[in-house]
């Protein structure tokens, strides 16, 4: 009735109404005054009822939040994908509000999000699901666990054995640490035990194991120690794979080198006096361009501490297109806004540290931006970065298995426009 209203549609069936009306024996003014009133609930019946009904959907989600956030911080990573936040926020603030999130396992992990006791009765802990796991398909993550029921695999090639999926399917939940809390596996030993497995078993073995009741393996090889991932390669194989980390957040390897740049956190940037000129680093979260804010972005960027709001101008986002629709990660200067609770941080000027993010590949501790980076806020004209590539450098995993994306970090942001 709304569209109506707003297309002239409802004045069309004003003399069919009426006269039908007058037709089944109701008064002409009393006809005429039906249709006005279905004239003027066009204006704002939808409104109302909308606003009614988000309001209820609100306040159950507050109430869920403030309650249950174990409970809720479940049932939003099972439903996605959807909304305005990714996996890796919704995680990121269900342990900001001292929700325990558990890694994925083979051995305890189904497809969903569960939630598991922690000897806290008013607590759970959300242990992550199966469908975090990046290219594993739904019926090879129910084979997995059907075939653990209640006794847990106890090795890579039992779980293979048992639950015959393919290889290609532990490959998945090897590149998402997934055999590392069952079996201690890191993800490069995982890799390595399944080159040993092939689809089909061998004929001999398969019918020795079923003769005897046990395994039987194919290969007999030394065990190797192959060399470990550096910690921010684990941390960027983890968004590869699964989305999200449940380790250190990757800002937190540039952070000393952003702190030499006078470059705050994001958290002390939202905790900033009013009109306080500052400079800050991010990745890229959400960029909105609403239709009805004039050529205004907003952007949220988000660091090991919590999460910033920029207010882009028109102006500004013209100066800085290709770093701002482009880049992964930005600097920013700009000065801070604050009306009550909320606060902004008003851009103006943006850096890409793209490049600097795709080096957390190579990291084990923070370490220095290479000379240069970032210098270019303190600069009189706007001179947006171009992006680059990341450096080359020996992968940790090589030997097991080679893995392009584990020198960068790939976080999708969520843009409306």
């Amino acid at each position: 009735m709304a569209t109506f209203k707003h297309t002239g549609g409802v004045s069309k069936f004003r003399d069919k109404l009426i006269s039908g009306m007058v037709a089944k024996g109701y008064e002409q003014d009393f006809a005429e005054r039906t249709f006005r009133q279905l004239e003027g609930f066009g204006s704002y019946g939808f409104p109302e009822s909308h606003a009614a009904s988000f309001a209820l959907i609100a306040y159950a989600s507050a109430w869920l939040k403030c309650w249950h956030p174990d409970a809720f911080c479940a049932a939003l990573l099972n439903s996605q994908p959807m909304g305005f936040y990714a996996p890796a926020q919704i995680v990121r603030d269900a342990r900001d509000h001292g929700v325990e999130l558990r890694p994925i396992c083979a051995n305890a992990s189904r497809w969903d999000c569960t939630l598991e006791p922690t000897g806290n009765e008013a607590r759970f802990a959300v242990r992550l699901g199966l469908r975090m796991v990046k290219g594993l398909a739904n019926a090879h993550a129910a084979a997995i666990v059907a075939a653990r029921a209640d006794q847990p695999f106890a090795s890579v090639e039992d779980l293979w054995r048992r639950a015959g999926v393919p290889v290609a399917a532990l490959v998945h939940i090897a590149e998402a640490d997934g055999f590392r809390p069952p079996f201690g596996l890191a993800r490069c030993e995982a890799l390595w035990a399944i080159k040993g497995l092939r689809d089909e078993e061998l004929p001999l073995f398969a019918a020795a194991s079923a003769r005897e009741g046990l395994t039987v393996s194919e290969i007999s090889e030394p065990s190797i120690a192959l060399r470990p991932m550096a910690a921010g390669g684990e941390v960027v194989a983890d968004y590869s794979h699964t989305g999200l980390s449940l380790r250190r957040h990757p800002v937190a390897f540039l952070r000393e080198a952003l702190r030499k740049r006078r470059m705050v956190s994001c958290a002390e940037a939202m905790g900033a006096r009013d009109c306080r000129w500052l400079e800050t680093a991010g990745i890229v979260l959400v960029r909105q361009r609403p239709g009805s804010a004039k050529g205004v972005m907003f952007i949220t960027i988000e660091d090991e501490t919590g999460i910033t709001n920029l207010v882009v101008w028109q102006k500004v986002f013209e100066c800085y297109r290709r770093a701002i629709l482009s880049s992964s990660m930005i600097a920013v200067r700009g000065r801070v806004q604050r009306e009550g609770e909320v606060v902004h941080l008003v851009v103006h000027r943006i850096v890409d540290l793209s490049r600097d993010l795709a080096s957390v590949g190579q990291r084990d501790v923070a370490a220095l931006l290479p000379d240069g980076r970032g210098s270019e806020l303190h600069q009189e004209s706007p001179t947006p970065d171009l992006r680059g590539q990341p450096p080359k450098g020996l992968r940790a995993c090589s030997m097991a298995v080679p893995d392009p994306h584990v020198d960068a970090i790939r976080v999708k942001t969520r843009d409306f426009r």
